[in-house]
């Protein structure tokens, strides 16, 4: 059984013609560029964000145990007294 594709295939050699970029290749990326785009979302800075914290802790490991425990200590403390003031 023979796999029929209608997506364009790349191919990566000139095969002695002009090496540019065809209309159709091109027009072909950018499809592609905009699904990849579409596929990321509304929650793409979200993502990002969480990305940035967690290798942010994950080079700070000891430190950043010390002080989530510093601020759980603390909102037990505050739960315990019975709230602020």
């Amino acid at each position: 059984m023979q796999h029929t594709s209608t997506t364009p295939r790349w191919s990566t050699t000139s095969f002695g013609g002009s090496a540019d970029t065809s209309p159709m290749e091109l027009d072909a990326l950018g499809q592609h560029l905009s699904a990849c785009r579409g596929q990321q979302g509304r929650f793409l800075a979200l993502r990002c964000a969480a990305e940035r914290l967690h290798v942010f802790v994950a080079a700070r490991l000891v430190t950043s145990l010390v002080a989530a425990a510093v601020v759980l200590i603390g909102i037990g403390a505050l739960l315990l007294r019975g709230g602020p003031g």
